[in-house]
């Protein structure tokens, strides 16, 4: 359809099932506007075109922090905050993205033209996707897209990986029939971040984004992933997800992110392996003497958090299929302990001022001392968000009590969204 089409369409409640399915039934009304504003915002650049329209989840990291990236296996949760696209084919040969509050973006994908921008842009991410695609034999399009998103960068619910995969499902619908399986896209979102963007990250982010659901994902084969959806619903436990955001600076912590996977695959290496999975705490102990003097002892430390937290989501996924809240909570106390004592990515040592992460865990072991509540760091960690299974009765008390300290709408409370990469 075109432009002024969708826009009837939208206005005569004709998406409002489909709004609720991916929002809320409470959220109709608001998003009737908000993929009204972006259809709008499409024609003032591009005109009444025939458009398609896409939708990619954020997501949380529920169990596995940093386990990916070593082949473990993750827990993770597609949320109700996403990144939506207005999308017109183009016979350019040209890929234009124009992100609201963002300079367009375009890539020509015409000869040999296909080389890295400079990392850490948007462009890179295009271009990483598209090379992607071509290397795994998929066809490519031009295209003209404005998006919006609130999935905010520094959210901790993944606004690059959720760009990735919405670039991804674009080129899956306009050039490959849309007969890429959620797996693969996720993939080619991951090659795109670490080969162009600069950012060595696993590939738990981009598989939850396409994904969607509660998801265990095991990352024994990366190129094959095992993905089992989980019927559990959050809010008939009686429980909110709360994940709040510090406004710590990202900035200069790339090296933060890398010594991670990087210590952890320096202890794997001195046992042959390339990366900890199928490693055992005690195969670690029994070396770590001589661990201390080849990889330090925050690598040891590290390990130790790898394979204990790997087998916790194996728990957490049991815990969860069982409906033992009880259990479920108590793991996620546990992984946020081990994140802190031995991951140690709660904070960064080049500014111990700033601890946004430990003051936000004070802060809600305070406010949620004799609930039935868990909390823990969320994502790669340093700065950034820590997330909370409140009950539901606590949580408006939890959310007043943690924006006193770092401010209004920093406490975002997220719905579970069953869906992911899709288009409307």
């Amino acid at each position: 359809m075109k432009t002024w089409e969708w826009k009837k369409h939208i206005a005569a409640g004709c998406l409002d099932e489909r709004f609720a399915a991916l929002y809320g039934s409470d959220r109709t009304e608001e998003q009737r506007i908000r993929w009204s504003r972006a259809i709008e915002a499409f024609e003032k650049l591009w005109g009444e075109r025939p458009v398609r329209l896409f939708s990619v989840p954020g997501r949380s990291e529920i169990s596995g922090n940093h386990t990916d990236h070593n082949r473990g296996c993750v827990l993770a949760a597609a949320v109700d905050r996403d990144i939506i696209a207005v999308v017109s084919e183009n016979d350019t040969g040209v890929v234009t993205v124009k992100s609201e509050g963002f300079e367009p973006d375009s890539v020509t994908l015409r000869g040999n033209c296909l080389q890295p921008e400079p990392p850490f842009t948007s462009a890179a991410l295009i271009r990483g996707v598209c090379e992607g695609m071509l290397r795994r034999g998929h066809a490519i399009r031009g295209f003209d897209a404005y998006t919006t998103s609130d999935v905010m960068k520094g959210s901790g619910l993944s606004s690059s990986a959720a760009f990735e995969v919405m670039l991804c499902e674009i080129e899956n619908a306009l050039a490959n029939g849309s007969q890429l399986q959620p797996q693969e896209l996720a993939v080619i979102g991951q090659y795109a971040e670490n080969e162009y963007f600069g950012k060595p990250s696993g590939l738990m982010d981009q598989t939850a984004c396409a994904v969607g659901a509660f998801s265990f994902i095991d990352f024994a084969d990366p190129a094959a992933a095992k993905i089992e959806k989980l019927p559990f619903d959050l809010k008939k436990a009686g429980y909110s997800l709360c994940v709040t955001d510090t406004g710590g600076n990202h900035a200069d912590l790339n090296e933060d992110y890398a010594s991670v996977p990087a210590e952890m695959k320096a202890v794997a290496a001195v046992f042959g392996q390339k990366t900890l999975r199928g490693l055992t705490a005690e195969d670690i102990l029994s070396r770590a003497a001589m661990l201390r003097e080849k990889t330090g002892d925050r690598a040891i430390l590290r390990a130790l958090h790898f394979v204990n937290e790997n087998e916790r989501v194996i728990r957490q996924t049991a815990a969860l299929k069982a409906n033992d809240m009880a259990a479920f909570l108590s793991l996620v106390a546990e992984s946020g302990r081990s994140s802190f004592m031995y991951l140690q990515n709660v904070y960064t040592v080049k500014n111990v001022r700033e601890q946004g992460l430990s003051l936000a865990l004070a802060v809600s072991d305070q406010l949620l001392r004799g609930k039935k509540a868990a909390f823990r760091v969320h994502g790669g960690g340093f700065a950034g968000t820590i997330q909370a299974f409140v009950p539901l009765a606590d949580t408006e008390a939890y959310r007043s009590g943690m924006e006193k300290v770092f401010g209004k709408g920093s406490c975002r409370i997220l719905q579970i969204r069953t869906e992911g990469a899709a288009e409307l």
